[in-house]
């Protein structure tokens, strides 16, 4: 009998265990123009691309013209990531008086149509594995 709890108890912490762990997205941006200032980038669902703040948002130094930001924990499910360097590091993207950005930017999928982009362009689907994305400014 005790085996037999022991044996249960030890599945049921196995799947939390497994549950918890989620989907990795690991993105590079290897264009970056300079060094200056960092890149920022936002994991968005199709209901905060956008609209709201990112499931997650992370902020990386560049080296070499590149950075690799990695997203973790995700749950199944379509998802989007835009991308910005922020080269003079004020926290936000600066706009050129009519509203085209001075600082460059991206979107996963790297479709760059004119205005800004839109999640049906942007979204991949996280399953069951890992997953590598490569965004271009």
């Amino acid at each position: 009998m005790k085996n037999s709890i022991l044996t249960i108890a030890l599945v049921f912490s196995s799947l939390l265990t497994f549950a918890q762990d989620g989907i990795t997205i690991t993105v590079t941006v290897d264009n970056v123009a300079n060094n200056d200032g960092v890149v920022s980038m936002a994991l968005h669902t199709q209901n905060t691309f956008m609209k709201a703040a990112p499931v997650q948002g992370k902020t990386s130094k560049i080296e070499n013209n590149k950075v690799t930001i990695t997203f973790e924990n995700v749950t199944p499910g379509e998802y989007a990531v835009l991308g910005s360097h922020d080269a003079n590091n004020n926290g936000k993207m600066d706009f050129r008086e009519n509203g085209m950005p001075l600082e460059a930017y991206g979107a996963s999928n790297n479709v760059m149509n004119f205005g800004p982009p839109q999640f049906a362009d942007a979204k991949f689907t996280v399953a069951d594995k890992n997953l590598e994305l490569n965004i271009r400014f």
